[in-house]
C-alpha cells in the first residue's frame, strides 16, 4: 500500500470507517489459490495485525480454473487492465517465469502500487531493475516467498539479522533434488529411479532441468547471497551443476567415510569478493543440512555477532508458499518492510577460487602401485590426503582387465589446483575413464 494510501486509512480495523487494502492477484495456480484461501481463512487475523481489512477483489488469470475458490473476488482474463486498476492498492504476482510476469510486475510498479510476488527466477534475473523502478515510484517490491517457500529467511537476513555482518550461508534450497538425493541414500536408488518416483509423486516435474540441473537453487542462491552481501543479484555469474552424474557408488562411499551427498547453495564472503556456488558436495553426517531429507529446506547462516542461525522448513507447496507470499502483503500493510540495502560492490570470484576439500573416485587397472601413482601426482601439486577407501578384490568387467576403484578425500586446496592435478591424473596409463570429482565442504567460516 503507498504511503498515502495508509496514511489515510482508519487504523481500527473494527471501525466503521476502516477501509479495507484491496489485493489483486495475477495468475491462478496453486500458490495463488493459497494466497485466496489464506486471505479468506485468516481474515479477522489479518485485519486486526495490520489494521485495515485484507480482501483480494480481483483475479487475472488467462483462465478460469473449473474447481478455483475465489472468495467473492471479480475473475478477469485481462491481466493489463489488473495491474492498471485504479481501485486496487496492492498487486500479487503468482504466474512464475520471467515474461509476461517482469512486465506486468513492471508496470504495477510503474503504476504506484506494491507487488508481493514469488517469483525467484524474475527476481534473480530483473531484480536490480524493478527493485530501482520501485525505489522510483516509492512503492515496495517483496519475495519473501520466492526462497524456501514457508521459511522466513529472507526477512531474517533483512531484518532478525540486520545488525551483523553475514560471513557465510549455505542451504538445501530444492526440495525435488533434495528429495532424489534421499532416495538414493536411503532407497539405494540409482538417480533414473530415484527421480522417477518424485516425478510420481508431483515433487518433480515432467521435465525435471530446472530442479535437478541447479538452476533453480541459483536463483534462490542469488536472492539469499544479495541480500546477504548487501549487493547485487549475480545469478548470471554463479557456477551451477546439478545432481545428473551423482551414483549410488558415490552415495556409498561417502557415508563409509562418513559424509552425506546432498546439493547445496553455499556463499562465502571474501576480501576480493564472494565465492558463490551451487553443486553436488559431500557434507559431514552430522552437520544440520546433511540431516535435511525429502522435500525439506534448510538454510544456515553465520553472523559475526549472532554466530551461526538456522532455519528449517516446507521449501514448496501451496500454503507454505502462500504462507509468505500474505505475510509481505501484513508487513506491507504495516509499512514495516526492511528496505533492500546494496551497500556493496563483491563480484563473484570464480570457481577457480574456491577452496575445500574434494572427493575423488577413480577405476585404475589392478596394477601394483597405482595408489602410490596418484598419491604421487596430488603431491606434486601440494595436495594432501585426508582419506582413502581402496578395494583389495579387482572388479572384473566384461570387456577389458580388472579394474580397482580407488576413493579418497583430500585435504582443503584451491579449485584450480585440483583440476590441474585430475588433469594429470586423467592421464595415466592406470586410470579407466573420467575421474569422478565431487567437492567436500564443512560449511563452517572458513
Amino acid at each position: 500500500m503507498a504511503q498515502s494510501q495508509s496514511n489515510s486509512r482508519s487504523a481500527d480495523p473494527s471501525s466503521a470507517d476502516a477501509q479495507p487494502l484491496r489485493v489483486g492477484v495475477l495468475g491462478l495456480g496453486t500458490v495463488a489459490q493459497g494466497v485466496l484461501d489464506i486471505l479468506n481463512a485468516n481474515a479477522g487475523l489479518l485485519a486486526a495485525r495490520t489494521g485495515h481489512p485484507v480482501q483480494c477483489t480481483a483475479v487475472a488469470s488467462r483462465r478460469l480454473r473449473d474447481d478455483a475458490q475465489l472468495h467473492g473476488a471479480a475473475f478477469s482474463d485481462d491481466l493489463e487492465a489488473l495491474v492498471a486498476d485504479p481501485e486496487l492498492d496492492l498487486v500479487v504476482e503468482c504466474i512464475g517465469g520471467i515474461e509476461p510476469a517482469r512486465g506486468l510486475v513492471a508496470a504495477a510498479l510503474a503504476n504506484g502500487k506494491p507487488v508481493v510476488t514469488a517469483n525467484k527466477a524474475l527476481i534473480a534475473e530483473h531484480g536490480k531493475a524493478l527493485e530501482a523502478l520501485a525505489r522510483q515510484h516509492e512503492v515496495r517490491l517483496a519475495y519473501e516467498a520466492a526462497v524456501a517457500g514457508g521459511i522466513p529467511v529472507l526477512n531474517a537476513l533483512t531484518a532478525g539479522l540486520s545488525a551483523n555482518t553475514i560471513d557465510w550461508l549455505a542451504g538445501i534450497i530444492n526440495g525435488t533434488s533434495n528429495y532424489i538425493l534421499t532416495a538414493m541414500a536411503q532407497g539405494g536408488q540409482t538417480f533414473e529411479q530415484a527421480l522417477a518416483e518424485a516425478q510420481a509423486l508431483g515433487y518433480a516435474e515432467a521435465d525435471p532441468t530446472f530442479d535437478v540441473g541447479g538452476i533453480d537453487a541459483a536463483h534462490k542462491l542469488a536472492i539469499l547471497a544479495g541480500l546477504a552481501f548487501d549487493t547485487d543479484f549475480a545469478f548470471r555469474d554463479l557456477p551451477v551443476e546439478g545432481i545428473e552424474a551423482i551414483a549410488p557408488e558415490d552415495i556409498e562411499y561417502a557415508e563409509r567415510l562418513g559424509y552425506v551427498i546432498k546439493h547445496v547453495g553455499l556463499a562465502r564472503r571474501l576480501p576480493h569478493g564472494i565465492d558463490a556456488r551451487v553443486h553436488p558436495a559431500l557434507l559431514p553426517r552430522t552437520s544440520l543440512l546433511a540431516q535435511t531429507d525429502g522435500v525439506t529446506n534448510a538454510v544456515v547462516v553465520g553472523g559475526d555477532a549472532a554466530g551461526v542461525t538456522a532455519f528449517v522448513g516446507p521449501g514448496a507447496g501451496k500454503l507454505p508458499t502462500a504462507s509468505a507470499v500474505v505475510a509481505d502483503i501484513v508487513a506491507i500493510a504495516r509499512d514495516c518492510l526492511p528496505p533492500r540495502c546494496v551497500t556493496a560492490n563483491l563480484p563473484p570470484v570464480g570457481i577457480d577460487a574456491a577452496r575445500c576439500g574434494y572427493y575423488l573416485r577413480l577405476s585404475c587397472l589392478d596394477e601394483p602401485g597405482v595408489f602410490a601413482t596418484v598419491a604421487t601426482v596430488l603431491g606434486e601439486f601440494d595436495i594432501s590426503i585426508e582419506s582413502v577407501i581402496q578395494r583389495e578384490q579387482a572388479v572384473s568387467r566384461a570387456a577389458g582387465p580388472p579394474q580397482v576403484p580407488v576413493v579418497l578425500i583430500t585435504q582443503a586446496v584451491q579449485e584450480r589446483e585440483l583440476r590441474r592435478a585430475v588433469a594429470k591424473l586423467s592421464t595415466l596409463p592406470a586410470v579407466v575413464g573420467a575421474v569422478r570429482v565431487i567437492r567436500v565442504e564443512s560449511l563452517d567460516a572458513a
